[in-house]
Protein backbone atom coordinates (compact mmCIF):
# COMPACT_ATOMS: atom_id res chain seq x y z
CA UNK A 1 0.00 0.00 0.00
CA UNK A 2 1.38 3.76 -0.54
CA UNK A 3 2.39 5.51 2.08
CA UNK A 4 -0.79 7.86 2.02
CA UNK A 5 -3.09 4.57 2.83
CA UNK A 6 -0.62 3.64 5.41
CA UNK A 7 -1.02 6.59 7.37
CA UNK A 8 -5.08 6.25 6.67
CA UNK A 9 -4.67 2.52 8.37
CA UNK A 10 -3.24 3.83 11.56
CA UNK A 11 -5.91 4.63 14.58
CA UNK A 12 -3.32 7.23 15.63
CA UNK A 13 -1.42 10.06 14.61
CA UNK A 14 2.76 10.14 15.43
CA UNK A 15 3.53 12.40 18.27
CA UNK A 16 5.21 16.10 17.37
CA UNK A 17 8.49 14.42 18.59
CA UNK A 18 8.28 12.18 15.91
CA UNK A 19 11.59 11.42 14.79
CA UNK A 20 11.91 12.25 10.45
CA UNK A 21 14.38 9.99 8.38
CA UNK A 22 17.99 11.68 7.44
CA UNK A 23 20.70 11.05 5.26
CA UNK A 24 22.72 10.57 8.82
CA UNK A 25 20.06 7.67 9.36
CA UNK A 26 20.98 5.68 5.89
CA UNK A 27 24.06 5.19 4.60
CA UNK A 28 26.51 3.41 2.55
CA UNK A 29 28.74 2.01 4.19
CA UNK A 30 29.95 -1.21 2.06
CA UNK A 31 31.83 -0.31 -1.50
CA UNK A 32 29.14 -2.24 -4.06
CA UNK A 33 31.45 -4.98 -4.33
CA UNK A 34 31.55 -6.26 -1.09
CA UNK A 35 27.59 -5.06 -0.29
CA UNK A 36 26.94 -7.63 -3.53
CA UNK A 37 28.77 -10.17 -1.92
CA UNK A 38 26.79 -9.66 1.58
CA UNK A 39 23.29 -9.57 -0.13
CA UNK A 40 24.24 -12.99 -2.16
CA UNK A 41 25.98 -14.71 1.29
CA UNK A 42 22.70 -13.81 2.99
CA UNK A 43 20.24 -15.01 0.23
CA UNK A 44 22.40 -18.45 0.63
CA UNK A 45 22.37 -18.28 4.19
CA UNK A 46 18.25 -17.66 3.73
CA UNK A 47 17.97 -20.34 0.85
CA UNK A 48 19.91 -23.25 2.27
CA UNK A 49 18.00 -23.93 5.52
CA UNK A 50 14.58 -23.65 3.77
CA UNK A 51 15.76 -26.19 0.91
CA UNK A 52 16.75 -28.29 4.09
CA UNK A 53 13.18 -28.35 5.26
CA UNK A 54 12.33 -29.20 1.83
CA UNK A 55 14.56 -32.15 1.72
CA UNK A 56 13.54 -33.26 5.57
CA UNK A 57 9.97 -33.54 4.51
CA UNK A 58 9.97 -36.16 2.18
CA UNK A 59 13.38 -38.31 3.77
CA UNK A 60 11.32 -38.07 7.28
CA UNK A 61 7.83 -38.44 6.16
CA UNK A 62 7.77 -41.79 7.92
CA UNK A 63 10.62 -42.43 10.16
CA UNK A 64 9.98 -39.05 12.47
CA UNK A 65 12.72 -37.49 14.37
CA UNK A 66 15.33 -39.29 16.54
CA UNK A 67 15.48 -38.15 19.87
CA UNK A 68 19.25 -37.02 19.83
CA UNK A 69 17.78 -34.50 16.31
CA UNK A 70 15.08 -33.40 18.38
CA UNK A 71 17.13 -32.93 21.61
CA UNK A 72 19.53 -30.50 19.51
CA UNK A 73 17.27 -28.87 17.79
CA UNK A 74 15.71 -27.84 20.98
CA UNK A 75 18.86 -26.95 22.52
CA UNK A 76 20.59 -24.84 19.93
CA UNK A 77 16.70 -22.97 18.87
CA UNK A 78 16.46 -22.12 22.61
CA UNK A 79 20.19 -21.37 22.83
CA UNK A 80 20.26 -19.22 20.02
CA UNK A 81 16.59 -17.95 20.22
CA UNK A 82 16.80 -16.64 23.76
CA UNK A 83 20.36 -14.87 23.12
CA UNK A 84 18.28 -12.92 20.53
CA UNK A 85 15.31 -11.96 22.37
CA UNK A 86 17.23 -11.61 26.15
CA UNK A 87 20.62 -10.19 24.36
CA UNK A 88 20.55 -8.87 21.08
CA UNK A 89 17.00 -7.64 21.78
CA UNK A 90 15.98 -6.64 25.35
CA UNK A 91 19.18 -6.09 26.87
CA UNK A 92 21.84 -4.76 23.90
CA UNK A 93 19.15 -2.75 22.16
CA UNK A 94 16.82 -1.55 25.21
CA UNK A 95 18.84 -1.51 27.56
CA UNK A 96 16.48 -3.00 29.78
CA UNK A 97 18.61 -4.67 32.31
CA UNK A 98 22.66 -4.73 33.43
CA UNK A 99 24.43 -7.85 33.25
CA UNK A 100 27.98 -9.27 35.08
CA UNK A 101 30.61 -9.21 32.20
CA UNK A 102 30.28 -12.75 31.52
CA UNK A 103 26.75 -12.66 31.11
CA UNK A 104 27.06 -10.16 28.57
CA UNK A 105 29.61 -11.61 26.95
CA UNK A 106 27.35 -14.91 26.97
CA UNK A 107 24.17 -13.10 25.32
CA UNK A 108 26.32 -11.84 22.51
CA UNK A 109 27.80 -15.10 21.47
CA UNK A 110 24.34 -16.56 22.15
CA UNK A 111 22.82 -14.02 20.05
CA UNK A 112 25.34 -14.34 17.25
CA UNK A 113 24.65 -17.97 16.77
CA UNK A 114 21.57 -17.22 15.75
CA UNK A 115 23.16 -16.85 12.08
CA UNK A 116 21.18 -12.76 11.89
CA UNK A 117 24.23 -10.91 11.37
CA UNK A 118 26.29 -9.14 13.33
CA UNK A 119 25.42 -7.92 17.01
CA UNK A 120 26.50 -4.58 16.24
CA UNK A 121 24.13 -4.23 13.20
CA UNK A 122 21.44 -6.20 14.27
CA UNK A 123 21.48 -3.76 17.51
CA UNK A 124 21.34 -0.53 14.79
CA UNK A 125 18.60 -1.92 12.76
CA UNK A 126 16.65 -2.66 15.42
CA UNK A 127 17.27 1.00 16.89
CA UNK A 128 16.57 2.64 14.02
CA UNK A 129 13.32 0.66 13.30
CA UNK A 130 11.75 2.00 16.80
CA UNK A 131 12.82 5.74 15.72
CA UNK A 132 10.83 5.66 12.77
CA UNK A 133 8.44 2.64 13.04
CA UNK A 134 5.60 2.07 10.59
CA UNK A 135 6.93 5.74 9.18
CA UNK A 136 9.42 6.48 6.48
CA UNK A 137 12.83 5.49 7.50
CA UNK A 138 11.60 2.18 9.39
CA UNK A 139 14.43 -0.24 7.49
CA UNK A 140 11.78 -3.05 7.92
CA UNK A 141 7.76 -1.68 8.16
CA UNK A 142 5.07 -3.32 5.80
CA UNK A 143 2.95 -0.86 5.87
CA UNK A 144 5.44 1.83 3.56
CA UNK A 145 5.29 -0.01 -0.03
CA UNK A 146 4.46 1.74 -2.74
CA UNK A 147 2.19 -0.20 -4.49
CA UNK A 148 -1.99 0.19 -3.40
CA UNK A 149 -4.22 -2.57 -2.55
CA UNK A 150 -3.56 -6.77 -2.47
CA UNK A 151 -0.45 -6.25 -4.23
CA UNK A 152 0.81 -3.58 -1.75
CA UNK A 153 0.34 -5.41 1.37
CA UNK A 154 2.04 -8.46 -0.11
CA UNK A 155 4.80 -6.47 -1.00
CA UNK A 156 4.73 -4.19 2.15
CA UNK A 157 4.61 -8.13 4.49
CA UNK A 158 7.61 -9.46 2.26
CA UNK A 159 9.76 -6.38 2.67
CA UNK A 160 8.89 -6.29 6.28
CA UNK A 161 9.51 -10.07 6.49
CA UNK A 162 12.89 -10.86 4.72
CA UNK A 163 13.20 -7.95 1.10
CA UNK A 164 14.71 -5.59 3.59
CA UNK A 165 18.07 -7.70 4.12
CA UNK A 166 18.65 -6.82 0.24
CA UNK A 167 18.35 -3.15 0.00
CA UNK A 168 21.25 -1.43 -0.70
CA UNK A 169 21.09 1.21 2.35
CA UNK A 170 22.80 0.58 5.59
CA UNK A 171 21.54 1.79 8.80
CA UNK A 172 24.43 4.31 9.93
CA UNK A 173 26.02 2.05 12.88
CA UNK A 174 27.78 4.85 14.24
CA UNK A 175 25.20 6.66 14.92
CA UNK A 176 22.62 3.99 16.54
CA UNK A 177 25.09 1.99 18.08
CA UNK A 178 28.15 4.14 19.04
CA UNK A 179 27.83 2.11 22.52
CA UNK A 180 28.34 -1.04 21.24
CA UNK A 181 31.17 0.27 18.73
CA UNK A 182 33.56 2.02 21.88
CA UNK A 183 32.49 -1.76 23.99
CA UNK A 184 36.57 -3.68 23.21
CA UNK A 185 34.41 -7.04 24.13
CA UNK A 186 30.98 -6.69 22.40
CA UNK A 187 33.34 -5.14 19.34
CA UNK A 188 35.75 -8.05 18.81
CA UNK A 189 32.41 -10.40 19.47
CA UNK A 190 31.12 -8.78 16.78
CA UNK A 191 33.61 -8.93 14.25
CA UNK A 192 33.96 -12.91 15.35
CA UNK A 193 30.75 -13.41 13.51
CA UNK A 194 31.57 -15.76 10.67
CA UNK A 195 33.35 -17.49 13.44
CA UNK A 196 29.80 -17.84 15.16
CA UNK A 197 28.13 -18.91 12.39
CA UNK A 198 30.18 -21.58 11.49
CA UNK A 199 30.05 -22.99 14.74
CA UNK A 200 26.45 -22.81 14.71
CA UNK A 201 25.87 -24.78 11.82
CA UNK A 202 28.72 -27.22 12.87
CA UNK A 203 28.90 -27.90 16.32
CA UNK A 204 25.23 -29.70 16.19
CA UNK A 205 26.84 -31.80 13.27
CA UNK A 206 29.56 -32.56 15.67
CA UNK A 207 27.70 -33.70 18.53
CA UNK A 208 25.99 -36.20 16.31
CA UNK A 209 28.91 -37.66 14.89
CA UNK A 210 30.63 -37.60 18.56
CA UNK A 211 27.19 -39.48 19.87
CA UNK A 212 26.31 -41.89 17.07
CA UNK A 213 30.12 -42.43 15.71
CA UNK A 214 28.69 -42.59 12.48
CA UNK A 215 28.10 -40.22 9.33
CA UNK A 216 24.36 -40.56 9.01
CA UNK A 217 24.10 -39.49 12.43
CA UNK A 218 26.37 -36.42 11.93
CA UNK A 219 24.25 -35.98 8.93
CA UNK A 220 20.79 -36.30 10.47
CA UNK A 221 22.11 -33.79 13.32
CA UNK A 222 23.38 -31.23 10.86
CA UNK A 223 19.98 -31.61 9.20
CA UNK A 224 17.71 -30.72 12.56
CA UNK A 225 20.42 -28.98 14.73
CA UNK A 226 21.79 -26.32 12.30
CA UNK A 227 19.47 -25.96 8.87
CA UNK A 228 16.13 -26.49 9.93
CA UNK A 229 16.87 -25.07 12.99
CA UNK A 230 17.79 -22.09 11.12
CA UNK A 231 15.49 -22.33 9.01
CA UNK A 232 12.93 -22.16 12.33
CA UNK A 233 14.62 -19.17 13.90
CA UNK A 234 14.81 -17.08 11.17
CA UNK A 235 11.14 -17.06 10.23
CA UNK A 236 10.40 -16.20 13.27
CA UNK A 237 12.05 -13.63 14.22
CA UNK A 238 11.36 -12.13 10.52
CA UNK A 239 7.53 -12.66 11.44
CA UNK A 240 7.50 -10.44 14.29
CA UNK A 241 8.87 -7.47 11.89
CA UNK A 242 5.91 -8.14 9.60
CA UNK A 243 3.03 -10.32 11.26
CA UNK A 244 3.44 -8.58 14.54
CA UNK A 245 3.11 -5.11 12.49
CA UNK A 246 -0.22 -6.28 10.28
CA UNK A 247 -2.11 -8.82 12.53
CA UNK A 248 -3.29 -9.30 16.44
CA UNK A 249 -4.51 -7.32 18.91
CA UNK A 250 -3.32 -3.53 20.00
CA UNK A 251 -4.11 -3.42 23.78
CA UNK A 252 -2.18 -0.14 23.92
CA UNK A 253 -2.33 3.09 21.64
CA UNK A 254 1.07 4.02 20.28
CA UNK A 255 2.45 5.55 17.15
CA UNK A 256 2.60 2.81 15.20
CA UNK A 257 0.83 -0.51 14.17
CA UNK A 258 2.15 -3.23 16.08
CA UNK A 259 0.08 -6.03 17.63
CA UNK A 260 0.22 -8.68 20.26
CA UNK A 261 -0.39 -12.09 18.46
CA UNK A 262 -0.55 -15.01 20.68
CA UNK A 263 0.75 -17.81 17.96
CA UNK A 264 4.25 -15.54 17.19
CA UNK A 265 4.71 -15.30 21.21
CA UNK A 266 4.43 -18.83 22.01
CA UNK A 267 7.06 -19.54 19.40
CA UNK A 268 9.45 -16.35 19.51
CA UNK A 269 9.70 -16.91 23.58
CA UNK A 270 7.12 -13.91 24.17
CA UNK A 271 8.34 -11.58 21.46
CA UNK A 272 4.95 -11.50 19.97
CA UNK A 273 3.47 -9.55 22.55
CA UNK A 274 5.01 -6.51 20.28
CA UNK A 275 2.29 -4.29 20.88
CA UNK A 276 3.28 -4.20 25.00
CA UNK A 277 6.87 -3.84 23.29
CA UNK A 278 6.33 -0.92 21.50
CA UNK A 279 4.29 0.98 24.31
CA UNK A 280 7.02 0.61 26.71
CA UNK A 281 10.20 -0.55 24.72
CA UNK A 282 12.64 -0.38 27.85
CA UNK A 283 10.43 -3.11 29.59
CA UNK A 284 12.86 -6.20 30.26
CA UNK A 285 9.25 -8.25 30.48
CA UNK A 286 6.98 -8.25 27.46
CA UNK A 287 3.92 -10.41 29.00
CA UNK A 288 1.79 -7.82 30.87
CA UNK A 289 -1.80 -9.51 30.95
CA UNK A 290 -2.68 -12.66 33.12
CA UNK A 291 -1.89 -15.94 30.15
CA UNK A 292 0.10 -13.79 28.07
CA UNK A 293 3.26 -16.14 28.30
CA UNK A 294 6.54 -14.92 28.04
CA UNK A 295 9.28 -17.27 28.53
CA UNK A 296 12.03 -14.78 27.65
CA UNK A 297 10.97 -12.69 30.14
CA UNK A 298 10.53 -15.29 32.70
CA UNK A 299 14.54 -16.47 32.39
CA UNK A 300 15.26 -12.62 32.91
CA UNK A 301 13.84 -13.20 35.99
CA UNK A 302 15.00 -15.96 36.63
CA UNK A 303 18.68 -14.69 36.28
CA UNK A 304 18.02 -11.79 38.58
CA UNK A 305 17.07 -13.97 41.21
CA UNK A 306 20.41 -15.82 40.85
CA UNK A 307 22.34 -12.45 40.56
CA UNK A 308 23.45 -12.80 37.35
CA UNK A 309 21.90 -9.74 36.11
CA UNK A 310 20.23 -7.04 38.60
CA UNK A 311 18.00 -3.43 37.52
CA UNK A 312 15.77 -5.28 35.64
CA UNK A 313 13.41 -2.36 34.08
CA UNK A 314 9.20 -3.07 34.28
CA UNK A 315 6.65 -0.78 34.24
CA UNK A 316 4.34 0.14 37.31
CA UNK A 317 1.09 -0.52 37.41
CA UNK A 318 0.45 3.11 37.14
CA UNK A 319 2.25 2.88 33.85
CA UNK A 320 0.09 0.33 32.58
CA UNK A 321 -2.99 2.31 34.05
CA UNK A 322 -2.52 5.20 32.64
CA UNK A 323 -1.31 3.46 29.11
CA UNK A 324 -4.68 1.61 29.20
CA UNK A 325 -6.71 4.86 29.65
CA UNK A 326 -4.76 6.14 26.49
CA UNK A 327 -6.18 3.71 24.75
CA UNK A 328 -9.72 4.03 26.11
CA UNK A 329 -9.66 7.40 25.27
CA UNK A 330 -8.89 7.07 21.84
Amino acid sequence: MSQTAAAARRSDSPPATKATATNSDITIVIPEVENRLERRLTLVITILPFLAVVIAIPVFWNRGIGVLDLSLFLAFYVFSGMGVTIGFHRYFTHRSFKAKPWVRAALAVAGSFSVQGSIIKWVADHRRHHAFSDQPGDPHSPHLAEAEGFKGVVTGLWHAHIGWFFDTDMTNIKKYAPDLIKDKVINRISRLTPLWIILSFTLPALIGLAVTRTVSGMLTALLWGSLVRIFFLHHITWSINSICHFFGKRTFEVADQSTNNLPMALLSFGEGWHNNHHAFPTSAVHGFEKGQLDPSGFAITLMERLGLVYDVKRPSAQDLAEKRRQKAAA
